[in-house]
């Protein structure tokens, strides 16, 4: 890495997103945008390391994650359900930036108290919190200090108490989900034990997965160990079991350590958690805190943790704002998913098993590509354990939880693995079995809505159409390279049905969509997007439909306030626009403009939206940010960058700082302009305007078209931009590469008429 870039995880502020959106009114372009959706990014600021299952933090109830203070809001700007930050205790395992996920998890509350375990649930104010990667930290306004650290696979809980009586660390089994209607999470079964001399596990089986744990504190002499139930403590007892726990008839039960605090007593609580019983449980945390090794060690292990990942990403120049929403970016990029090496409850065998790829329709397009680069290993087992997924359950996962059952997000998309695993083929990703996966993508185009499509060459939401015509086309890019070209050719053929999702007006046909509309899902990138546009009458239709889509020469809009709305709701839906960001499935439209030879549009619309979209603080977001998707964004795009879902490529576009040293694929990538000028975001943006690629040279040579390949990008190479103030030719006449553009691709018959099989 260049020693002049700058190191950037300092200036990451884990509170970003947490809040209602509250950014500086926009101007331009980025006035004219419309967000319905709800207006806050849904983050939390709790304790979490790189990728790692498990995450702890402070405990409201409120939606989503648990943190905060919103209730359920999936429309316009959240409404509060507590007037102040509140927590009646320390939580593990929390959603990050999603929505209405149904999974909130929550699970082993960890509550300290100098009041009778009478008072358990009760919300404390937070005071002084202090949040960065890998550690959490707030006092309640009790007076008790609170600090959270996390691994991997464990927790480290400490607590400095005031002079008290009767001070105490309470464990909640039983507690789990959110203080929303239909929000919580009763356990099915659970077992708790107490084993003396400061240790404890016990096991709690929610949604159908048991998850375990194994508990060792470090209490001050003289402090009692004891179980309690339904907040009564069990006299003598060391155990509670429960063969099957209804709504109706759950207690709250758990541990608790008590005793007296004489001035700044600390305790500190060090829990590790499995998915495969309480030895394993414990085994994970002797591994992760050997010997005498507590909080302090912790808190440094994820900060190295931390440290590895943002080694690899640096930056140069950019304002004190840009940089922190940046690191931030890159930050809630890489919360989730979460890796959980040999925890499969479901399959005995080791390796890889991960989940919380919970809002996959957003992370494959963004987040899933900056894992790939970062960590190759990583991607590696993830599709490798998206592969075991399908061989063990049936199918191939839209979205994956912490949860055991048949709800796999099946309205939302159809055959987004599939992208997913022809990208980690094409980019050569080591320890997949490619044969059986090629199986398994085979099959599984045929399941779900792929029946239909099978049989009719279309099917409703119509977005699903495109969806498995993409979903055929990166199936076949694995059979051809495994060498059965004669199923390649099969499925390619397929692939061609995207056609028939469209109507005579250039758009998608009238259907119902699970988010936005029709004009929304209408600027996806395809991989034929050469056709695509024709069929759209041409670059100059394309592009007058993309300018009217994004707002050009429109008047500002009014955007909505709280719950319940006025008529500014059905106006904006009407407009048909561009939704800023707020609305995922807009975040790829930006750059179809360079497939109509129009980079400099893409160039105006990416610099409006990272100044205007984005900011610091708690409402810093412009809506959800979809386990690291939306982030993901804001970190490629602040790169000139752009990667293709299921193609192998990424676009390139002017950058936000004036140079990145990257460490992708395993190998160093640098970017580096001339002719950059320093923009701000928010209100230091107002002024400001973008800069248009005047040229580029990749590794030396010049660069005329807009894209290197994802081989490129992970071979490593120096990427060099020129800036200007003004549009130039560049990249006009050379253009992304599209299915029809290919010989082998365009056998079958005319690449435009309509594709029925």
């Amino acid at each position: 890495m260049s020693s002049n870039l700058g190191r950037i995880l300092d200036s990451v502020d884990p509170f970003i997103g947490t809040a209602a959106t509250d950014l500086p009114a926009a101007q331009g372009l980025a006035a004219t945008w419309w967000w319905p959706k709800a207006q806050v990014g849904n983050t939390h600021p709790g304790a979490c390391h790189p990728l790692g299952m498990v995450s702890a933090c402070a405990c409201s109830g409120a939606y989503p994650t648990g943190y905060g203070r919103y209730g359920i809001s999936t429309e316009g700007a959240p409404v509060p359900m507590f007037d102040d930050d509140l927590a009646s205790g320390f939580t593990h395992f929390q959603q990050s930036g999603t929505g209405a996920i149904r999974k909130y998890y929550n699970y082993f509350r960890v509550t300290p108290m100098i009041e009778p375990l009478d008072a358990l649930g009760t919300r404390w104010r937070l005071r002084d919190e202090v949040a960065e990667p890998g550690y959490y930290a707030a006092t309640l306004e009790n007076g008790i200090r609170c600090e959270l650290t996390v691994g991997e696979k464990t927790a480290v809980h400490r607590y400095t108490f005031p002079e008290s009586f009767s001070a105490r660390v309470v464990l909640d089994f039983s507690y789990g989900g959110l203080a929303i209607e239909h929000g919580s999470t009763v356990p099915l079964r659970a077992g708790l034990e107490s084993l003396g001399q400061g240790c404890a596990q016990g096991t709690v089986v929610m949604e159908g997965m048991p998850l375990s744990v194994y508990v060792d504190s470090d209490t001050p002499k003289g402090w009692r160990q004891l179980v309690w139930y339904d907040r009564r403590r069990v006299d003598g007892g060391t155990r509670l079991d429960f063969d099957y726990i209804r709504r109706t008839t759950l207690r709250p039960f758990g541990l608790m350590f008590m005793g007296p605090a004489r001035g700044a007593t600390t305790v500190e609580l060090r829990m590790g958690f499995s998915m495969r019983g309480t030895d394993q449980a414990r085994r994970n945390l002797e591994a992760a805190l050997p010997g005498e090794a507590g909080f302090d060690h912790a808190r440094a292990a994820a900060r190295t943790a931390w440290s590895g990942y943002f080694s690899q990403v640096e930056v140069q120049g950019g304002t004190p704002e840009r940089r922190t929403v940046f690191a931030t970016s890159l930050y809630h990029s890489l919360i989730k998913p979460c890796f959980a090496e040999d925890e499969s409850p479901f399959w005995p065998s080791k390796g890889p098993f991960v989940f919380d790829i919970a809002t996959m329709w957003d992370m494959y397009k963004t987040q899933f590509p900056l894992l790939t680069a970062l960590a190759p290993d990583k991607g590696a087992d993830m599709l490798e354990s998206l592969v075991r997924i399908a061989e063990e359950e049936g199918n191939l996962p839209i979205g994956y939880r912490m949860a055991r059952g048949t709800d796999r997000f099946f309205r939302q998309a159809s055959a987004l693995a599939h992208t997913v695993l022809a990208d980690g083929y094409q980019l050569g990703l080591e320890g997949v079995e490619w044969d059986w996966a090629l199986v398994h993508m085979q099959d599984d185009l045929r399941r779900g809505y792929g029946e239909d499509y099978t049989e009719r060459g279309i099917v409703h939401p119509i977005s699903h159409t495109l969806d498995l015509a993409t979903g055929y086309w990166c199936t076949a890019i694995v059979a051809r390279g495994l060498g059965d070209l004669k199923l390649a050719d099969e499925l390619e053929a397929k692939s061609r049905a995207w056609v028939n999702a469209f109507g005579k007006d250039g758009l998608l046909r009238d259907s119902s969509f699970y988010e936005g509309g029709r004009w929304n899902y209408s600027f996806r990138l395809l991989h034929d997007m050469a056709a695509r546009i024709d069929l759209a009458g041409g670059d100059k239709d394309f592009v007058a439909m993309l300018d009217r889509f994004f707002g050009y020469g429109a008047a500002p809009v009014a955007q909505l306030g709280v719950p319940p709305f006025g008529p500014e709701f059905a106006i904006g839906q009407d407009l048909d626009r561009f939704e800023g960001l707020n609305n995922e499935p807009d975040m790829e439209a930006p750059w179809a403009y360079h497939y109509a030879g129009r980079p400099d549009r893409t160039a105006e619309i990416v610099h409006a939206a990272l100044a205007h979209q984005f900011g610091t603080g708690r409402g810093g977001l412009p809506g959800n940010d979809d386990s690291g998707a939306l982030s993901s964004w804001y970190v490629w795009a602040s790169l000139g960058l752009f990667p293709v879902a299921g193609q192998n490529l990424f676009l390139v576009n002017a950058p936000a700082f004036a140079a990145a040293s990257l460490r992708f694929g395993g190998n160093d990538f640098e970017v580096s302009t001339t002719g950059h000028v320093e923009t701000g975001i928010g209100e230091d943006a107002a002024g400001s305007l973008p800069r248009y690629v005047q040229s580029a040279r990749f590794n030396g040579r010049p660069l005329d078209q807009s894209f290197i390949t994802g081989n490129q990008l992970h071979g490593g190479g120096r990427l060099e931009i020129e800036l200007g103030p003004e549009p130039s030719d560049w990249a006009t006449k050379t253009r992304p590469p599209s299915a029809s553009d290919r010989p082998d691709a365009a056998r079958g018959g005319p690449r435009h008429q309509e594709f029925l099989p």
